[in-house]
């Protein structure tokens, strides 16, 4: 045989630790892609001042955080929904109401610049909830 006895082991040795390797290798590659442990972007935050006025409330923009904008939906329960979109901050929008309404304010961002709702942007979180009386 060639080599003495000490060598003829270690062949088999190494081709074991890379095979168990590789196999650790790829689990972990599958893992990522299954469980979608990749890192996320932080969600879109906005800062909204709400003023209500008699039977006039405005939504006011004060500043975001990683959000291109705010998008007002307002609900009123009959299935007629009123949505506004602000992107600047200072930005306001005045909500008429007559009673029984609630809004939601999402903060958003992606989408490019054709909103015209959720569906339309990449990422959103509720702002602000509230109820017009």
């Amino acid at each position: 045989m060639v080599g003495d006895e000490d060598e003829r082991a270690v062949s088999p040795v190494i081709g074991v630790i890379l095979m168990v390797a590789i196999t650790v290798i790829l689990a972990a590659v599958i893992a990522a892609f299954v469980l979608d442990m990749g890192p996320e972007g932080p969600e879109p935050t906005a800062v909204v001042d709400v003023d209500e006025q008699n039977d006039t409330t405005v939504v006011e923009l004060r500043g975001t955080t990683d959000a291109d904008g705010i998008l007002i939906k307002v609900d009123n329960g009959s299935g007629n929904e009123f949505e506004s979109i602000i992107e600047t901050t200072g930005g306001s929008e005045g909500i008429d109401h007559s009673g029984n309404e609630s809004a939601t304010v999402y903060a958003y961002s992606g989408g490019g610049d054709n909103i015209e709702g959720l569906d339309d942007v990449d990422e959103y979180t509720i702002a602000e909830e509230f109820d017009l009386d």
